[in-house]
């Protein structure tokens, strides 16, 4: 009587571990959140090519940061 519920509840929780664990192996690995880069290939000055082209920046200040960037 007392080893009846205590048994039930132990199954329950080997059933939820199992779950748990099939879960995480077939999602793959894990990889913690990273800022998005540019991707390969893309330099700053075309970067700042396409923010100019956009309007973020005008024409003063493109000019000034491609002379920073030595181009």
């Amino acid at each position: 009587m007392f080893l009846g519920p205590l048994f039930m509840i132990l199954v329950l929780a080997s059933v939820i571990a199992a779950a748990v664990l099939l879960v995480r192996w077939l999602a793959g690995p894990s990889h913690p959140i990273q800022p998005p880069h540019a991707p390969p290939g893309r330099t700053a000055l075309d970067i700042l090519k396409e923010r100019y082209a956009r309007g973020e920046i005008d024409k003063e200040e493109f000019e000034d940061r491609r002379r920073t960037l030595g181009d």
